[in-house]
């Protein structure tokens, strides 16, 4: 089964966003996730049809205390939301997210019984110097570090300069990196960075991309609709 989730970051306004999730046509054979900014996580989890589920965009490695701002995994788990995305490049690079901050997150998250999407990937500097194999694999392995049961645990490789660039890994660079991760650890491996329909087939076309984590086209019911309906064609 292919997954399609939608990141929607700090974008829409609570009618936007439930006018969106209703909008959303989830078909059986994909797993369709939506990360909601968490102001809107209890609004759009409850009108989120049956076939999509919810996540929140970023979990403390607390349960809770006096962290302002911060969003907890017994929290998340508090309103329905079914999954958490940890360690996106924004994250990391622009609030300065270690590995070791990504693994306690990974564990709390699944301590609390959340799926966990964990994100990973190297900058345009990393991979043109040639070490864009090399980071990978240092994130992969430090931020699932001391956890066995991988069961609820899918990476999402995303090159940073892909990001809301427009620019994205070619299918070939993809599916290599891809093939690199599973090497290193059995679980669904997404891709994810500047996602849209018209490379959405070609993508999820490759041997070892089991779905997408989307941004920009998560906005839009019509092109998230459309990922949908390509990734069915190929589950």
């Amino acid at each position: 089964m292919k997954v399609v989730a939608g990141n929607w970051k700090m974008n829409l306004t609570l009618p936007e966003a439930v006018e969106l999730v209703k909008s959303i046509q989830p078909v059986s054979s994909v797993k369709v996730i939506v990360f909601p900014p968490a102001l809107f996580a209890v609004p759009v989890t409850r009108h989120a049809c049956r076939g999509i589920e919810t996540g929140v965009q970023n979990i403390h490695h607390e349960d809770f205390g006096a962290y302002t701002g911060e969003v907890s995994a017994p929290m998340a788990v508090s309103i329905g939301m079914k999954y958490a995305l940890v360690g996106h490049s924004e994250r990391r690079h622009i609030f300065g997210e270690t590995d070791e901050q990504v693994n306690l997150k990974v564990k709390k998250a699944l301590e609390h019984g959340l799926k966990v999407i964990m994100c990973v990937g190297e900058t345009l500097q990393e991979r043109e110097s040639g070490r864009a194999f090399e980071v990978v694999e240092r994130q992969v392995r430090e931020g699932l570090k001391g956890i066995d049961d991988l069961s609820s645990v899918m990476i999402a490789y995303e090159p940073v300069w892909a990001i809301g660039t427009g620019k994205n890994a070619t299918p070939q660079q993809a599916q290599e990196m891809h093939e690199f991760i599973k090497k290193i650890v059995d679980v669904p491996v997404l891709y994810g960075g500047s996602v849209k329909p018209s490379n959405a087939r070609e993508l999820l076309s490759q041997k070892d991309v089991d779905g997408v984590l989307v941004g920009g086209a998560s906005l839009k019911a019509d092109s998230f609709n459309e990922i949908i309906r390509i990734a069915s064609e190929l589950s």
